[in-house]
């Protein structure tokens, strides 16, 4: 497979540069075996089921920003990927020249010491614990397509509803349409809910560089499944229920976790890349936003739902003005191997 495959043009002003008026106001996109279905985000009621397990990330978006300034003199931007331990980060360190073991980036009176590199990561050295310094003196890192500054309403409405596991970079979105109010409901109709997390890294905004997808290698992010989430997915699926991820996080935290085809409580590292060709283990049905052309995640869309009615459905949010990536709207897909795949017959408004 060529990346170029996963390729589409979006018109420019598609992207949504700030969330909707109310976490659920958004639209939702329902794809079928033979239809796409329009509808607004509490829809998503009607395509989930009593016996089902519903799969939410609750990483908490850290404010992962610091602008600092080198011993030198100069300028640097530092962008975490991963907490390593309390006064120890993997970052990106935005800088002309590369830094070397021993230099020193000053935040205010406070210095940040390189450690070294890992990849084209910096390991830096804290002075004081990782998440204090950056909870007092961060941003909010917004993804790059949102050409503004973070504002103090990105500080709630860039986190879901449900997040308490701090440690991620960028937001698991397709949980932001959830609100209080519709996880009630949802409990209410008879599905269970089930929490894991995966932090996603800063490396989940790197274009894929390679021209063939065999040759693109996965950013590492760490994931955890308690025996409490485990236990539930695993009796869902014991009694013919369906796990329905919130998020292609989600799908790579149970995927990862089931190597052996069974899920496993535990915590790791993950590179899983799921591309087509790929048999899910666990997840029945997915809820995702969409994704940016010739990514791994519109790889693992295609993967899961078939890549010819992900581009039917990308080709239909485009032609009805859906708004895209992380504060646009949402679709519901079911798995279907790619030699099942059935045309796309009609769209219901």
């Amino acid at each position: 497979m060529q990346v170029s495959d996963f390729d589409y043009v979006l018109p420019e002003q598609l992207i949504a540069q700030a969330p909707a008026a109310a976490r659920d106001d958004s639209r939702l996109l329902i794809v079928g075996a033979r239809a796409l279905e329009h509808a607004r985000f509490p829809a998503v009621m009607r395509c989930l089921q009593a016996g089902d397990v519903l799969v939410l990330n609750d990483t908490r978006v850290v404010p992962a920003r610091l602008f600092v300034q080198k011993d030198s003199g100069g300028r640097a931007e530092i962008l975490l990927e991963r907490v390593e331990s309390e006064r120890v980060a993997l970052c990106q360190v935005r800088v002309s020249k590369a830094l070397k073991p021993g230099r020193t980036l000053m935040l205010g009176e406070e210095h940040l010491e390189v450690l070294g590199r890992e990849g084209e990561f910096y390991r830096l050295r804290f002075p004081r614990p990782v998440f204090e310094v950056l909870e007092q003196r961060g941003d909010i890192p917004l993804p790059p397509y949102i050409e503004r500054a973070a504002t103090t309403a990105d500080l709630g409405r860039y986190q879901t509803v449900y997040a308490s596991s701090p440690g991620a970079v960028a937001a698991p979105t397709a949980g932001l349409h959830f609100t209080a109010e519709l996880l009630e409901q949802v409990a209410a109709a008879g599905i269970e809910i089930a929490r894991v997390t995966l932090h996603v890294g800063a490396g989940t905004f790197q274009p894929v560089r390679v021209a063939r997808v065999a040759d693109h290698r996965m950013h590492a992010e760490h994931y955890a499944v308690s025996a409490e989430a485990a236990t539930a997915i695993n009796r869902c699926r014991a009694k013919g229920g369906r796990v329905v991820a919130v998020g292609t996080t989600v799908v790579r935290t149970l995927e990862s976790a089931a190597t052996s085809g069974v899920l496993e409580p535990g915590a790791a590292p993950t590179r899983l890349f799921i591309t087509p060709g790929y048999r899910f283990q666990v997840v029945d049905a997915l809820i995702t936003n969409f994704h940016l052309p010739r990514s791994t995640l519109l790889m693992l869309v295609s993967a899961f739902a078939g890549s010819r009615r992900i581009r039917a459905a990308y080709a239909a949010a485009i032609r009805n003005q859906y708004r895209f990536f992380s504060y646009g709207d949402a679709m519901f897909l079911k798995r279907m191997e790619e030699d099942l795949e059935s045309e796309l017959m009609e769209e219901v408004s």
